[in-house]
C-alpha cells in the first residue's frame, strides 16, 4: 500500500531512497527470518516513479571496496534463500512502499558470512504516461549482511595506521589498511584527535561529533580507509592521533603535522638561502679586505 513520506516526517531531497543502506541478520541454520526496505519517491518529484527489486550477490573489489552486485561466490548463496514479496511497483510523489522479504536458512548452511543486496532500480520497460526515473538514478541497494552460526573463524590484522608529518593545505589526510583472512565481516573503529600544538585549542572532536568511527571488513579482504581532518590552520602545527581498534588489538599513531602551503615553504627557503648568500658574500669580503691589510 501506498504511504505519504511527509505524513512520516521524513525529507529525502530530489531523487528516489532505498532504506535502510544495509541490515545485518544472526542466521540460525533451519530458521526463517523476516525483513524489509523502504522505497521512497521523493516530495518534490514531478511523476509517479516505476521500479523493479530483485536480490542479487554482494562482495567488493580492491582495497578501495568497489562494489560488485554480479559476481556469485560461496558467501553469496543467501541470494537463493531470500524471496521477496513483490518484484515492481509505481510510487507517487511524496509516497513511499515497503518490499518485504523472508531469509529461509537451509539446514546444511555453513557457518560464516553471507551477503547479497535488495537492489532497486527504474523499471524502464515498464514504465507508463507519468511515470519515470527519478533524476536517471538507475540502482539503489540495501545491503544484507549475514552471519550464519556454526564453524566462525576471526583472522585479520591492521596493517596501516598512516598520519603524514607535512600537509600544504587543509584538510589533513590520515588512512589506515585493514586485513580480514577469516570467514565473516568484522568491524573496525577508528578514533581520532587533532590539537593545535601551539595553542592547545582542540580541534577533533568537535562538539557533538565524537570522531569515532566504524568501518565494516569484508572476510578474505584487504580494507584501505581514510579520513579527513579540516578546519586547520592555514600555517601551523597539529597534533593528530588515530586510534585503530580491531579484533581485540589496537593501533596508536601520533604526529606533529606542519601545515604549510608550498608557496610560504618556497619563499622561507629562498629568504633563507638569500641570507646565507649574503652572509657568504661578506665573510669572503671580509676574508679579502684582511689579506690586503696583511700584505
Amino acid at each position: 500500500m501506498e504511504n505519504s513520506a511527509e505524513n512520516a516526517g521524513m525529507d529525502y531531497g530530489n531523487m528516489f531512497t532505498v532504506m535502510p543502506m544495509n541490515q545485518r541478520f544472526l542466521l540460525e541454520p533451519g530458521q526463517t527470518y523476516e525483513g524489509s526496505v523502504t522505497v521512497v519517491n521523493p516530495a518534490d518529484a514531478k511523476t509517479d516513479f516505476s521500479y523493479k527489486v530483485e536480490v542479487t550477490p554482494y562482495s567488493v573489489l580492491g582495497a578501495e571496496y568497489a562494489a560488485d552486485l554480479a559476481t556469485m561466490t560461496n558467501q553469496s548463496k543467501i541470494v537463493d534463500w531470500i524471496t521477496l514479496d513483490r518484484d515492481k511497483g509505481t510510487i507517487a510523489p511524496n509516497g513511499f512502499e515497503k518490499i518485504n522479504f523472508t531469509i529461509t536458512v537451509p539446514e546444511d548452511a555453513a557457518g560464516g558470512g553471507q551477503y547479497a543486496t535488495i537492489a532497486v532500480s527504474s523499471d524502464m520497460e515498464n514504465e507508463t504516461e507519468g511515470s519515470v526515473a527519478v533524476n536517471n538514478i538507475f540502482e539503489m541497494a540495501s545491503i544484507i549482511y549475514g552471519q550464519v552460526s556454526g564453524e566462525i573463524n576471526h583472522v585479520g590484522a591492521i596493517q596501516e595506521n598512516h598520519i603524514p608529518a607535512y600537509a600544504a593545505t587543509s584538510p589533513i589526510t590520515v588512512t589506515a589498511k585493514l586485513t580480514n583472512e577469516g570467514n565473516v565481516h568484522e568491524d573496525a573503529t577508528i578514533v581520532l584527535k587533532a590539537t593545535n600544538f601551539f595553542t592547545g585549542e582542540v580541534i577533533l572532536p568537535t562538539e557533538g561529533n565524537e570522531a569515532r568511527y566504524t568501518e565494516l571488513v569484508m572476510p578474505g579482504t584487504d580494507r584501505y580507509v581514510q579520513r579527513e581532518i579540516d578546519n586547520l590552520p592555514f600555517l601551523g602545527v597539529v597534533h593528530v592521533e588515530q586510534t585503530v581498534y580491531y579484533m581485540g588489538t589496537s593501533s596508536v599513531e601520533m604526529v606533529n603535522v606542519v601545515i604549510c602551503p608550498i608557496w610560504f615553504l618556497l619563499l622561507v627557503i629562498l629568504t633563507f638561502c638569500a641570507i646565507v648568500f649574503a652572509i657568504v658574500r661578506i665573510i669572503i669580503r671580509h676574508r679579502k679586505k684582511k689579506a690586503r691589510l696583511v700584505v
